[in-house]
């Protein structure tokens, strides 16, 4: 990685703490019998006392190390502090998955200033991935660049699709319809931040969910813009960054084929492209 970075010391943070978060969730991922599982919103939307656990981690150390910086995370909410920076943490992303003893969850810390992501790390302990980008710097997989995969297209490659509660049914359903007229193929393994970084990988050939959280795309948007892809536009002002949005990010050659099926579904749906 370069060695030239305006903000080594929050990365080498990050890295370190997301290695220390992953070791406590394998601790109880090891040991589901005995987690406390709570339901949010709805019976698909759940939080472990080992999500919860995770995060107090991660709060801990960054104020440990930078006591004026910021924290917005899925299950303490915001903390704005004073220096300008913003750390965007989902202690377990894929909740759901690891409650059931599926391997597809991981651990997303993207650092912000101001409206710009600086930097993004995703780790899933199961495997040992570690994805991480820095503004400027690169993505890399395990210490090795990473590209998206500048070859496949809506017929030939994989997209992944992300799903909640949060909005109309119709709003996943009309994309995978349209998607699969095109001859498309999708995946959903229950994670978005996952699944944004196997987009930055190469894995897949893009990502799209109607509606996402900051804390669960910050990190993966950025590491899809560094190793070559694009990303639509992500509310990050003030109050928005708070509300989430819509997330779309793909391979350069996917972008045309891939926003004109998202529009083609929102038209479907009777909602605005």
């Amino acid at each position: 990685m370069p060695n030239e970075f305006p903000d080594d010391l929050r990365f080498s943070l990050a890295r370190d703490i997301i290695h220390d978060a992953a070791r406590l969730a394998l601790a109880s991922f090891a040991d589901l019998s005995s987690l406390d599982v709570e339901e949010k919103q709805n019976g698909q939307d759940v939080v472990s006392e080992t999500d919860k656990a995770v995060e107090r981690l991660i709060r801990a150390r960054v104020a440990e190390a930078f006591p004026g910086d910021g924290v917005l995370g899925e299950e303490q909410g915001l903390d704005a502090g004073t220096s300008g920076f913003l750390w965007v943490v989902d202690p377990i992303d894929g909740t759901s998955c690891f409650v059931h003893g599926l391997d597809q969850w991981c651990i997303s810390i993207a650092v912000m200033k101001g409206e710009e992501t600086l930097l993004g790390v995703i780790f899933r302990p199961t495997t040992q991935d570690l994805f991480a980008a820095r503004l400027g710097g690169g993505a890399f997989l395990n210490g090795r660049p990473m590209r998206v995969d500048t070859r496949a297209g809506i017929a030939t490659g994989l997209l992944g699709v992300g799903a909640n509660f949060r909005v109309p049914r119709r709003s996943v359903t009309d994309f995978i319809d349209v998607l699969l007229e095109a001859g498309g193929m999708f995946i959903r393994n229950g994670s978005g931040a996952l699944m944004l970084a196997e987009v930055a990988s190469g894995r897949l050939a893009g990502y799209y969910e109607p509606h996402i959280n900051a804390w669960d795309c910050m990190a993966g948007l950025l590491m899809i813009r560094e190793a070559g892809g694009w990303t639509a536009p992500f509310p990050t002002a003030g109050e928005a960054l708070l509300r989430g949005g819509p997330v779309i990010g793909c391979a350069p050659q996917v972008r045309q084929d891939l926003t004109d099926l998202v529009g083609k579904s929102l038209e479907r749906a009777g909602q605005n492209p």
